[in-house]
């Protein structure tokens, strides 16, 4: 059982914390791992500084503002002290009291940070890091699919909430704070927010309480904006996170959080565009599109994708074949979403790189418009409502016509669905204003090859039809 114990309190006027005598670390080298004490006095902060609590003790301690100034500082530490005591969340019955005392002894600290009156040295914030993770960084529950064993993604109604999430909050925004105090030292506290904690964070963010990957979007990010000196680790921690998701698990859950990260990030990178970042593109969110999941993640993915193509549009020409490199075959709702995605490239497409992918994209294109799947079709054939798109494609009609007439024929005499029939008149009638000679053209070679297919269907059955009579006759 955790035991309460009552502290007496002192009054004080003043609101600041006050932090240790300087003088009680010249210049002493500091990790988590170990201090060097240089005087009697620094000795006894640096061991209060990393005592540890008893786990069966949870104390109603003063509020900082109501003891002396020179003792807030003990004070401080020990409220984050009481703040690494665990508890039970799964039942709210059980250590109510202490919960409550932990609840609100984590709310005056964000307080405090949060109003810049705290003025915090190394040990302080070596001590609030500590207590950070000790809340934060944990095992996370079984997936729901590994329960379950379900396939699909979890509906909205059905997504795990975390019970402990009333304290986990209050520790997340304490950490907000922290990192976006004008207070900080980032020279101080990147020793304590380093590599090592960024990496359990980005471990964090499989968590499938929705919340928590909101706060840790935002929080990483803040870091990511904040100290320069992590930002390469931070996007290669992310390249991990991805290639683990799309060679060997597809399952993750804080994919599209993290895509929202880097949206932000791509939209800042400095012209011209690193090799490193091209190479990120290719290699890592281009095979995004590969999972069967997508759809989960579409959105930020085809986001980050066109930033891209509008930072240098000559990965238009790149990013089109990625697309059509994990074009889905059977996934008529993926390809929908492939479809969209292809129509905002196409945006920035300036017609040198559509020149080069032209012939590989028409005949993708002239195999979804005669998708049976009428919204797959539909789709394709709004891309001629694209002004941009209509003018790449009159500039290079002679190269596209030939590829996509027979595509448009078929469906004017054979696809089920009206409004596909009515959506492929008019681009075949676009086709006919722009260039009436190559249209004739395409039209008497279509008929021709018709003609010498139907040729062969006869031939074919003639051939079937002597084989049988042959057979007959040696029965």
């Amino acid at each position: 059982m955790f035991k309460i114990i009552k502290r007496g309190k002192k009054s004080s006027k003043g609101d600041a914390v006050e932090p240790p005598i300087p003088s009680s670390l010249p210049n002493a080298p500091v990790d988590h791992a170990s201090r060097i004490a240089t005087s009697a006095v620094a000795s006894q902060h640096v061991t209060l500084a990393n005592a540890t609590p008893d786990p069966s003790v949870v104390e109603v301690l003063p509020l900082l503002k109501e003891v002396a100034l020179s003792e807030r500082h003990v004070l401080f530490i020990r409220k984050l002290q009481i703040c690494c005591v665990q508890f039970d969340f799964s039942d709210t019955v059980k250590c109510a009291r202490q919960k409550e005392i932990k609840r609100q002894t984590l709310t005056e600290l964000i307080d405090l940070v949060q109003s810049g009156s705290c003025k915090m040295n190394e040990i302080m914030q070596e001590e609030l890091v500590r207590m950070i993770s000790t809340n934060l960084f944990r095992c996370l529950p079984p997936a729901s699919h590994e329960n379950t064993g379900s396939e699909g993604i979890e509906e909205e109604d059905d997504m795990y909430l975390d019970p402990s999430w009333p304290h986990l909050q209050l520790v997340y925004e304490l950490l907000l704070r922290y990192v976006m105090s004008t207070e900080m030292d980032t020279k101080v506290a990147k020793r304590y927010l380093d590599h090592s904690f960024v990496l359990k964070l980005l471990d964090l963010f499989d968590s499938e309480d929705p919340r928590e990957r909101e706060y840790l979007k935002t929080i990483l990010h803040r870091i990511y904006g904040k100290f320069m000196v992590h930002r390469p680790f931070i996007r290669n921690g992310i390249n991990n996170v991805f290639y683990r998701f799309i060679f060997e698990t597809e399952r993750h859950n804080g994919i599209g959080e993290l895509l929202e990260i880097l949206g932000s990030v791509i939209n800042g990178f400095a012209l011209p565009v690193k090799e490193e970042h091209k190479l990120f593109l290719v290699r890592a969110l281009i095979p995004l599109h590969k999972p069967k999941c997508v759809s989960a993640y579409h959105h930020q993915l085809s986001y980050c994708i066109t930033q891209f193509v509008e930072k240098d549009y000559r990965l238009a020409d790149i990013v089109i074949r990625g697309l059509l490199k994990y074009w889905p075959i059977t996934n008529c709702g993926k390809e929908v979403l492939f479809l969209n995605e292809l129509e905002e490239v196409l945006e920035g497409t300036q017609p040198a790189e559509f020149q080069r992918c032209l012939v590989p994209l028409f005949k993708q294109l002239g195999r979804s418009i005669n998708s049976p799947h009428f919204q797959v079709a539909e789709r394709a054939l709004f891309l001629w409502n694209n002004e941009h798109i209509v003018d790449l494609i009159a500039q290079n009609r002679r190269a596209i016509l030939p590829i996509i007439f027979e595509p448009l024929e078929r469906n004017m005499y054979g696809h089920w669905n009206q409004a596909v029939h009515g959506l492929t008149s008019n681009v075949r009638r676009m086709f006919l204003e722009m260039d009436s000679e190559l249209f004739e053209e395409c039209e008497k070679e279509y008929n021709e090859k018709a003609a010498g297919a139907s040729g062969l269907v006869e031939q074919r059955e003639r051939a079937w039809k002597k084989l049988e009579e042959a057979a007959s006759m040696v029965g």
